[in-house]
Protein backbone atom coordinates (compact mmCIF):
# COMPACT_ATOMS: atom_id res chain seq x y z
CA UNK A 1 0.00 0.00 0.00
CA UNK A 2 1.39 3.39 -0.98
CA UNK A 3 0.57 6.63 0.80
CA UNK A 4 -0.25 9.83 -1.08
CA UNK A 5 0.78 12.88 0.93
CA UNK A 6 -0.05 16.53 0.28
CA UNK A 7 2.24 19.07 1.92
CA UNK A 8 3.42 22.67 1.69
CA UNK A 9 6.99 23.61 0.90
CA UNK A 10 9.18 26.66 0.80
CA UNK A 11 11.14 28.08 -2.13
CA UNK A 12 14.22 30.29 -2.66
CA UNK A 13 11.94 33.34 -2.98
CA UNK A 14 10.14 32.60 0.29
CA UNK A 15 6.88 31.83 -1.50
CA UNK A 16 5.05 28.74 -0.24
CA UNK A 17 3.78 26.12 -2.68
CA UNK A 18 1.56 23.03 -2.37
CA UNK A 19 3.29 19.76 -3.28
CA UNK A 20 2.70 16.01 -3.33
CA UNK A 21 4.81 13.01 -2.44
CA UNK A 22 4.38 9.26 -2.22
CA UNK A 23 5.55 6.79 0.38
CA UNK A 24 5.78 3.05 -0.40
CA UNK A 25 4.42 0.27 1.80
CA UNK A 26 5.62 0.63 5.38
CA UNK A 27 8.79 -1.24 6.34
CA UNK A 28 10.03 -2.41 9.74
CA UNK A 29 9.30 0.33 12.31
CA UNK A 30 7.72 2.92 10.01
CA UNK A 31 4.41 4.57 10.92
CA UNK A 32 1.99 6.57 8.78
CA UNK A 33 0.36 9.48 10.62
CA UNK A 34 -2.65 11.44 9.43
CA UNK A 35 -1.80 14.99 10.54
CA UNK A 36 -4.49 16.78 12.51
CA UNK A 37 -2.50 19.70 13.97
CA UNK A 38 0.78 21.47 13.38
CA UNK A 39 2.50 24.20 15.30
CA UNK A 40 3.87 27.18 13.40
CA UNK A 41 7.38 27.91 14.65
CA UNK A 42 9.91 30.68 14.10
CA UNK A 43 12.26 28.10 12.59
CA UNK A 44 9.73 27.60 9.79
CA UNK A 45 10.43 31.22 8.85
CA UNK A 46 14.04 30.25 8.06
CA UNK A 47 13.10 27.23 5.96
CA UNK A 48 10.41 28.88 3.92
CA UNK A 49 13.36 30.01 1.76
CA UNK A 50 14.35 26.38 1.12
CA UNK A 51 12.77 23.92 -1.32
CA UNK A 52 11.56 21.55 1.39
CA UNK A 53 8.48 20.51 3.33
CA UNK A 54 7.60 22.92 6.13
CA UNK A 55 6.63 22.21 9.72
CA UNK A 56 8.14 20.19 12.58
CA UNK A 57 5.57 20.41 15.40
CA UNK A 58 3.29 17.63 14.21
CA UNK A 59 0.38 15.88 15.91
CA UNK A 60 -1.83 13.28 14.29
CA UNK A 61 -3.51 9.91 14.33
CA UNK A 62 -1.67 6.66 13.58
CA UNK A 63 -3.37 5.16 10.53
CA UNK A 64 -0.96 2.36 9.59
CA UNK A 65 2.06 0.68 11.18
CA UNK A 66 5.01 -1.33 9.90
CA UNK A 67 5.49 -5.00 10.83
CA UNK A 68 8.03 -4.29 13.61
CA UNK A 69 6.24 -1.45 15.40
CA UNK A 70 5.82 -2.27 19.09
CA UNK A 71 4.61 0.75 21.02
CA UNK A 72 1.97 2.29 18.74
CA UNK A 73 -1.29 0.92 17.40
CA UNK A 74 -3.70 2.24 14.80
CA UNK A 75 -5.82 5.00 16.33
CA UNK A 76 -3.18 6.27 18.76
CA UNK A 77 -2.21 9.92 18.80
CA UNK A 78 1.42 10.60 17.99
CA UNK A 79 3.61 13.67 17.81
CA UNK A 80 7.08 14.54 16.60
CA UNK A 81 9.55 17.37 16.75
CA UNK A 82 12.84 18.52 15.24
CA UNK A 83 14.72 15.21 15.04
CA UNK A 84 13.50 12.47 12.70
CA UNK A 85 16.39 9.99 12.52
CA UNK A 86 19.83 9.34 14.03
CA UNK A 87 22.45 6.60 13.74
CA UNK A 88 21.78 5.16 17.24
CA UNK A 89 25.33 3.77 17.44
CA UNK A 90 27.63 6.74 18.08
CA UNK A 91 28.49 7.65 21.67
CA UNK A 92 26.11 10.62 21.69
CA UNK A 93 23.16 8.56 20.48
CA UNK A 94 23.94 5.86 23.05
CA UNK A 95 23.83 8.58 25.72
CA UNK A 96 20.49 9.78 24.33
CA UNK A 97 21.83 13.07 22.98
CA UNK A 98 20.30 12.90 19.51
CA UNK A 99 21.28 16.42 18.50
CA UNK A 100 24.97 15.60 18.67
CA UNK A 101 24.78 12.42 16.58
CA UNK A 102 27.98 12.10 14.54
CA UNK A 103 26.54 9.48 12.18
CA UNK A 104 23.58 9.65 9.81
CA UNK A 105 21.56 12.37 11.50
CA UNK A 106 18.34 13.66 9.95
CA UNK A 107 16.42 16.57 11.39
CA UNK A 108 14.21 19.39 10.17
CA UNK A 109 16.02 21.07 7.29
CA UNK A 110 18.64 18.31 7.03
CA UNK A 111 16.88 15.18 5.77
CA UNK A 112 13.43 13.83 4.97
CA UNK A 113 12.74 17.17 3.32
CA UNK A 114 9.85 16.01 1.12
CA UNK A 115 7.36 15.98 4.00
CA UNK A 116 6.58 18.04 7.08
CA UNK A 117 3.84 18.81 9.55
CA UNK A 118 2.29 21.39 7.18
CA UNK A 119 0.57 18.57 5.31
CA UNK A 120 -1.99 15.80 5.22
CA UNK A 121 0.26 13.07 6.57
CA UNK A 122 3.80 11.84 7.15
CA UNK A 123 5.76 8.62 7.54
CA UNK A 124 8.26 8.49 10.42
CA UNK A 125 10.12 5.79 12.30
CA UNK A 126 8.76 4.68 15.65
CA UNK A 127 11.68 5.77 17.89
CA UNK A 128 11.21 9.43 16.91
CA UNK A 129 7.50 9.60 17.68
CA UNK A 130 5.87 10.41 21.01
CA UNK A 131 2.62 9.32 22.61
CA UNK A 132 0.41 12.28 23.51
CA UNK A 133 -1.04 12.02 27.05
CA UNK A 134 -4.82 11.99 27.35
CA UNK A 135 -4.71 15.19 29.39
CA UNK A 136 -3.40 17.31 26.50
CA UNK A 137 -5.58 18.41 23.58
CA UNK A 138 -3.88 17.94 20.20
CA UNK A 139 -4.05 21.65 19.41
CA UNK A 140 -2.10 22.35 22.61
CA UNK A 141 0.29 19.45 22.15
CA UNK A 142 1.59 20.68 18.78
CA UNK A 143 3.62 23.68 20.05
CA UNK A 144 4.99 21.57 22.90
CA UNK A 145 6.84 19.39 20.38
CA UNK A 146 9.35 22.18 19.77
CA UNK A 147 8.68 25.32 21.82
CA UNK A 148 7.64 23.37 24.92
CA UNK A 149 10.61 21.01 25.02
CA UNK A 150 13.01 23.84 24.11
CA UNK A 151 12.26 25.65 27.37
CA UNK A 152 11.60 22.56 29.51
CA UNK A 153 15.02 21.06 28.72
CA UNK A 154 17.21 23.73 30.38
CA UNK A 155 14.89 23.85 33.37
CA UNK A 156 15.39 20.13 34.03
CA UNK A 157 18.81 19.16 32.66
CA UNK A 158 21.26 21.52 34.36
CA UNK A 159 20.75 21.28 38.09
CA UNK A 160 17.90 23.73 38.65
CA UNK A 161 16.33 23.55 42.14
CA UNK A 162 12.88 24.61 43.30
CA UNK A 163 14.61 27.18 45.53
CA UNK A 164 16.25 28.90 42.52
CA UNK A 165 15.18 32.08 40.78
CA UNK A 166 14.46 31.74 37.06
CA UNK A 167 14.50 34.71 34.72
CA UNK A 168 12.81 34.59 31.31
CA UNK A 169 13.86 37.17 28.72
CA UNK A 170 11.13 37.69 26.14
CA UNK A 171 7.44 36.89 26.60
CA UNK A 172 6.63 35.28 23.27
CA UNK A 173 6.31 31.84 21.71
CA UNK A 174 9.01 30.33 23.94
CA UNK A 175 8.90 32.67 26.91
CA UNK A 176 5.21 32.31 27.73
CA UNK A 177 5.72 28.54 28.10
CA UNK A 178 8.95 28.98 30.09
CA UNK A 179 7.05 31.05 32.68
CA UNK A 180 4.51 28.26 33.16
CA UNK A 181 7.05 25.45 33.41
CA UNK A 182 9.31 27.36 35.81
CA UNK A 183 6.38 28.22 38.07
CA UNK A 184 5.13 24.61 38.06
CA UNK A 185 8.64 23.43 38.99
CA UNK A 186 8.37 25.51 42.16
CA UNK A 187 10.79 28.30 41.27
CA UNK A 188 10.57 32.02 41.85
CA UNK A 189 9.98 33.40 38.35
CA UNK A 190 10.98 36.77 36.87
CA UNK A 191 9.62 37.88 33.49
CA UNK A 192 11.78 40.39 31.59
CA UNK A 193 10.42 42.32 28.62
CA UNK A 194 11.17 45.61 26.93
CA UNK A 195 7.98 47.40 27.99
CA UNK A 196 5.09 47.00 30.43
CA UNK A 197 2.78 45.82 27.62
CA UNK A 198 2.82 42.14 28.61
CA UNK A 199 3.06 42.56 32.37
CA UNK A 200 -0.48 41.50 33.27
CA UNK A 201 -0.36 38.46 31.01
CA UNK A 202 3.10 37.41 32.23
CA UNK A 203 1.91 37.48 35.84
CA UNK A 204 -1.14 35.38 34.93
CA UNK A 205 1.11 32.86 33.16
CA UNK A 206 3.21 32.29 36.26
CA UNK A 207 5.69 35.12 36.79
CA UNK A 208 6.06 36.33 40.38
CA UNK A 209 7.78 39.52 39.22
CA UNK A 210 7.86 41.56 36.02
CA UNK A 211 10.74 43.78 34.94
CA UNK A 212 10.55 46.23 32.01
CA UNK A 213 14.07 46.68 30.66
CA UNK A 214 13.93 49.36 27.98
CA UNK A 215 15.74 52.53 29.01
CA UNK A 216 16.58 51.18 32.48
CA UNK A 217 20.25 51.54 33.39
CA UNK A 218 20.27 49.21 36.41
CA UNK A 219 17.69 46.44 36.75
CA UNK A 220 16.31 45.36 40.12
CA UNK A 221 14.77 42.10 41.37
CA UNK A 222 13.93 40.86 44.90
CA UNK A 223 16.40 37.96 44.61
CA UNK A 224 19.14 37.56 42.05
CA UNK A 225 18.57 35.18 39.14
CA UNK A 226 20.24 31.76 39.12
CA UNK A 227 18.98 30.60 35.70
CA UNK A 228 18.33 33.02 32.84
CA UNK A 229 16.51 31.79 29.72
CA UNK A 230 17.09 33.92 26.61
CA UNK A 231 14.08 33.37 24.35
CA UNK A 232 14.76 36.33 22.05
CA UNK A 233 17.20 36.47 19.14
CA UNK A 234 18.68 39.70 20.50
CA UNK A 235 21.10 39.24 23.39
CA UNK A 236 20.66 41.28 26.58
CA UNK A 237 22.91 44.18 27.51
CA UNK A 238 25.16 42.31 29.95
CA UNK A 239 26.14 45.45 31.84
CA UNK A 240 22.43 46.13 32.42
CA UNK A 241 21.80 42.54 33.57
CA UNK A 242 24.86 42.32 35.84
CA UNK A 243 22.87 43.76 38.75
CA UNK A 244 20.30 40.92 38.71
CA UNK A 245 22.41 37.84 37.94
CA UNK A 246 23.57 35.76 40.88
CA UNK A 247 27.18 34.59 41.07
CA UNK A 248 27.60 31.34 39.08
CA UNK A 249 24.33 31.95 37.23
CA UNK A 250 23.57 29.83 34.17
CA UNK A 251 22.47 31.59 30.98
CA UNK A 252 20.68 29.54 28.30
CA UNK A 253 20.61 30.53 24.64
CA UNK A 254 17.45 29.01 23.13
CA UNK A 255 16.53 30.84 19.94
CA UNK A 256 17.44 29.56 16.48
CA UNK A 257 19.00 32.32 14.39
CA UNK A 258 21.40 32.56 11.45
CA UNK A 259 24.94 31.24 11.65
CA UNK A 260 26.44 34.72 11.19
CA UNK A 261 25.02 36.01 14.49
CA UNK A 262 27.83 36.80 16.95
CA UNK A 263 27.79 36.44 20.71
CA UNK A 264 29.74 39.21 22.45
CA UNK A 265 30.24 39.02 26.20
CA UNK A 266 32.33 41.10 28.64
CA UNK A 267 35.14 38.65 29.38
CA UNK A 268 36.19 39.74 32.87
CA UNK A 269 32.62 40.21 34.08
CA UNK A 270 31.80 36.63 33.14
CA UNK A 271 35.08 35.31 34.50
CA UNK A 272 34.83 36.97 37.91
CA UNK A 273 31.10 36.23 38.28
CA UNK A 274 31.43 32.57 37.32
CA UNK A 275 28.55 32.91 34.86
CA UNK A 276 27.99 30.04 32.44
CA UNK A 277 26.59 30.25 28.91
CA UNK A 278 24.82 27.07 27.79
CA UNK A 279 23.43 26.38 24.34
CA UNK A 280 20.32 24.20 24.47
CA UNK A 281 17.96 23.01 21.75
CA UNK A 282 16.93 19.37 21.04
CA UNK A 283 17.16 17.27 24.24
CA UNK A 284 17.20 13.47 24.69
CA UNK A 285 13.97 11.59 24.00
CA UNK A 286 13.31 11.00 27.68
CA UNK A 287 13.05 14.78 28.20
CA UNK A 288 10.28 14.96 25.59
CA UNK A 289 8.38 12.21 27.41
CA UNK A 290 8.87 13.90 30.78
CA UNK A 291 7.83 17.28 29.37
CA UNK A 292 4.57 15.92 27.94
CA UNK A 293 3.72 14.09 31.16
CA UNK A 294 4.59 17.16 33.26
CA UNK A 295 2.52 19.47 31.05
CA UNK A 296 -0.47 17.13 31.29
CA UNK A 297 -0.17 16.86 35.08
CA UNK A 298 0.26 20.59 35.73
CA UNK A 299 -1.96 22.01 33.01
CA UNK A 300 0.84 23.75 31.14
CA UNK A 301 -0.42 24.71 27.70
CA UNK A 302 0.40 27.28 25.04
CA UNK A 303 -1.61 30.36 24.25
CA UNK A 304 -2.58 29.65 20.65
CA UNK A 305 -4.15 31.14 17.55
CA UNK A 306 -5.76 28.59 15.25
CA UNK A 307 -5.65 28.52 11.45
CA UNK A 308 -6.97 25.98 8.93
CA UNK A 309 -4.45 23.38 7.75
CA UNK A 310 -4.70 24.41 4.11
CA UNK A 311 -2.88 26.73 1.70
CA UNK A 312 -4.65 29.87 2.90
CA UNK A 313 -4.14 28.98 6.55
CA UNK A 314 -0.42 28.29 6.07
CA UNK A 315 0.12 31.61 4.29
CA UNK A 316 -1.93 33.58 6.83
CA UNK A 317 -0.20 32.04 9.84
CA UNK A 318 3.29 32.52 8.40
CA UNK A 319 2.49 36.15 7.54
CA UNK A 320 1.27 36.85 11.06
CA UNK A 321 4.35 35.17 12.52
CA UNK A 322 6.65 37.17 10.25
CA UNK A 323 4.96 40.42 11.31
CA UNK A 324 5.50 39.59 14.98
CA UNK A 325 1.75 39.64 15.69
CA UNK A 326 1.27 36.02 16.79
CA UNK A 327 0.07 35.59 20.40
CA UNK A 328 1.81 33.34 21.08
CA UNK A 329 1.90 30.16 18.97
CA UNK A 330 0.08 29.53 15.72
CA UNK A 331 -1.53 26.11 15.24
CA UNK A 332 -2.76 24.73 11.91
CA UNK A 333 -5.85 22.58 12.43
CA UNK A 334 -7.16 20.08 9.88
CA UNK A 335 -10.70 20.33 11.28
CA UNK A 336 -10.97 24.08 10.55
CA UNK A 337 -12.42 25.17 7.20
Amino acid sequence: MTFEIDYFKGSPTGEIFPAKTQRPALKSDEIFIEITHSGVCGTDEHYKYVDQGLGHEGIGIVRAIGPEVKSFKVGDRAGWGYMTEVCNICEHCIAGDWLYCTGDRKMYGFGNTDQGSFGSGAVWKEPYLFHIPDGIASENAAPLMCAGVTVFAPLTQFGLKATDVVGVVGIGGLGHLALQFARALGCEVVALSGSEEKKEEALKLGAHHFVATKGVEKLEVPRKINHLLITTSKMPDWSQYASILAPMASIYLLTITDFETKLDVPFMQFLLSGWKIIGSSVPPKVVYVQMLEFAALHGVKPVIEKFPLNYEGVKESMKKLDEGKMRYRGVLCADLH
